[in-house]
């Protein structure tokens, strides 16, 4: 019996292992869709948690835990689904480390955090196509998107899902998220009529958006293993800006800059081609020759000499020092542009293969910060054509970066406002700390007192010399003396308002400029907003001055020097060093007013007074306080009493 029983049960044995095998097979290639996506006519989207465990270091207050999902976005519409972007709402502190098929769409990199929820956009399948174009085929409708990552303070067999997970695309709106079970999201997105959107379906791309700052990267030549792309910023923001711009990027297969012109990497090195697959692969090239093999190359503008010459520069819009204007300052100097040669790595070693790199990022000096999302392929760019004809060449592809000015979290100004005004001696200083304080000056100062009130003649010095005008000022003045002092400022560049005037039919104030820096402001400019007093602007005496809607309102006044008057020097040393303070650089003007347009304006309040005010882009702090005018009425309260003595007096002598 157990001789004949023996074969049957190796049979089975074999058959369960036979069967099984499939199952585990399976995993590595497209997963199937969850069945409540048979009921979505639209865009369904599913996250599902599926796996984490407690890791390093044991923190009982916060715990951390790694976490692996994955985010499954399949398109069951009736119209392909392009540049695809969907927002997780991540709650439990999750830091990120690595997402397969995906790229984070602000340009941040891995790892990092999204604490705050974070937006997918997709990468290297931007576009998924609907079930009548491909008959069905999963791979190119659907994508998934594997992530890896820390979170804190869920513990297994607890599960660390989102609050919510929609699409981010215009034109769709999402129904409510629901969980199956207590590991998997699922929501379903359909386009919604009374959304208007300016993506039609018959396009074969995208339209350009709009945005504070956008960046063109057109593909101009193509060869089998190599192609030649223009790049091209553009600042569309009227009070946006940029000083010596760094534009970095990440490549995405392996590729690396040939040559360049109009622009330069910061670094040059082609180390990591040489010893890398980049010099197997192309053993004949020399790369002595090559600019940059980074995986993460900074370009850098290049100075204006080397605008027309031959090998470097002759490029429109090249070679500026890196200052890009804003168009409300000169419009032909609101863009820069520069072309490279980009080689290719295997598979990719076709003419029609062409991937845009990724995570674009850019910044200035003292300008305004900048948060990029992912390249979009749109209609590709026209460029007068070479020869000199009436002609345009059409670029190869091209595909848009937008830009938009954006204030981290936790980042200080890097400018700040002073008040003051003709009736009180006193001057508002900038904030305590106003562009940030370093760790250790607790110490030695108070990073939380409010800042002292000053004498007008303080203004002309560095902080650090303002210490005995200060406590002699809170003597004379009888305010408070605190112990220890307030922390200075840290601001290289501070502005001070000061209400000059106000009579009847009008006002003035004056503005100054004070640069605390070691580095010079060409062609600066300054901006304020005031809520009521812009109609009345009737102009400038030592600046040009013009008003500009910002949010569709007509509240700022936009101020840049007269020629000759446009450069703000760096602080200089006195004319003693060895006793005198640093002198900072200095512009001035005044500026008037009328009431004829801004009837019951209250300018000794806080109309005169502007409620944001930028310097080159950037925002600066602005006081907390305004300049009181109390003290008018108290003093003459305190006289009345004196001169009705004065005139008792007078009679009883008659």
């Amino acid at each position: 019996m157990a001789s004949t029983t023996r074969p049957f049960i190796f049979a089975l044995a074999f058959l369960t292992i036979y069967t099984a095998l499939p199952l585990s097979l399976s995993q590595t290639t497209t997963e199937a869709p969850a069945p409540a996506a048979d009921l979505c006519n639209g865009i369904f989207i599913s996250y599902s948690y599926t796996d984490g465990k407690q890791i390093a270091p044991t923190m009982p207050a916060r715990q951390p835990y790694r976490f692996e999902s994955v985010l499954t976005v399949l398109n069951n519409g009736e119209e392909d689904l392009k540049s695809w972007k969907v927002f997780v709402g991540f709650q439990h502190g999750e830091y990120l480390v690595s997402a397969a098929n995906a790229v984070l769409a602000d340009g941040s990199a891995y790892p990092g955090s999204v604490e705050n929820g974070t937006v997918f956009a997709g990468f290297p399948q931007t576009d998924l196509k609907t079930a009548i174009k491909t008959a069905g085929d999963l791979t190119q409708m659907q994508v998934q998107v594997k992530l890896i990552g820390t979170q804190f303070g869920v513990a297994p067999p607890n599960v660390p899902m989102p609050v919510n997970i929609s699409l981010a695309n215009d034109g769709f709106r999402c129904l409510k998220a629901s969980l199956q079970g207590k590991s998997e999201m699922q929501v379903c997105c359909i386009v919604d009529s009374t959304v208007k959107t300016n993506i039609t379906a018959d396009e074969e791309f995208l339209p350009r958006q709009n945005g504070d700052l956008s960046i063109m990267y057109d593909v101009t030549r193509t060869y089998g293993s190599s192609y030649f792309a223009q790049v091209t910023i553009s600042n569309h923001n009227s009070l946006g800006r940029l000083d010596s711009w760094k534009l970095s990027w990440d490549w995405m297969a392996q590729e690396f800059i040939n040559t360049m012109r109009g622009a330069y990497p910061s670094v040059v090195d082609s180390s990591e081609c040489i010893f890398g697959e980049q010099g197997k692969y192309y053993a004949d090239l020399d790369f002595a020759n090559v600019l940059s093999c980074e995986k993460r190359p900074t370009i850098i503008d290049l100075p204006l000499e080397k605008t027309n010459d031959t090998k470097l520069g002759m490029i429109p819009y090249c070679c500026r020092n890196g200052t890009i204007l804003p168009t409300t300052m000169d419009a032909t100097k609101s863009k820069s542009s520069f072309q490279m040669e980009v080689y290719k790595m295997p598979p990719n070693i076709n003419r029609s293969v062409i991937i845009p790199p990724q995570n674009w990022a850019i910044n200035g000096t003292l300008n305004p910060d900048y948060k990029c999302g992912p390249p979009v392929r749109v209609s590709p760019s026209q460029f007068p054509d070479a020869s000199g004809l009436p002609v345009n060449s059409t670029a190869v592809a091209s595909w848009q970066v937008v830009c938009n000015i954006t204030q981290a979290k936790g980042a200080s100004p890097r400018c700040c406002v002073s008040f003051s005004a003709y009736f009180n001696e006193s001057v508002v200083p900038c904030k305590t700390c106003a562009c940030g304080c370093p760790r250790n000056t607790a110490q030695t100062c108070s990073t939380t007192a409010q800042a002292m009130l000053l004498p007008p003649e303080s203004l002309l010095v560095p902080f650090e010399n303002r210490t005995v005008k200060a406590k002699a000022w809170a003597e004379l003045k009888h305010l408070a003396d605190p112990n220890p002092m307030p922390c200075g400022d840290n601001c290289g560049v501070s502005i001070n308002w000061h209400v000059l005037s106000d009579y009847s039919k009008g006002w003035t104030a004056r503005v100054t400029l004070f640069n605390w820096g070691e580095t010079s402001f060409a062609d600066w400019f300054t901006a304020v907003q005031l809520d009521k007093a812009v109609p009345g602007f009737e102009k400038m005496y030592s600046f040009n001055a013009t008003t500009v809607g910002t949010d569709g309102l007509n509240n700022t006044v936009f101020m840049q020097g007269l020629e000759g008057l446009n450069y703000l020097v760096a602080e200089v040393d006195g004319a003693n060093p060895k006793k005198d303070p640093r002198v900072p650089g200095k512009q001035q003007s005044v500026i008037s007013f009328t009431k004829k347009l801004t009837p019951g304006i209250n300018v000794a309040g806080r109309d005169g007074f502007p409620k944001k005010v930028f310097f080159n882009g950037e925002e600066c702090s602005l006081p907390d306080i305004y300049p009181s005018s109390a003290y008018r009425t108290s003093s003459a309260m305190m006289m009345f009493p004196v001169l009705l003595m004065v005139a008792v007096f007078m009679l009883m002598q008659q």
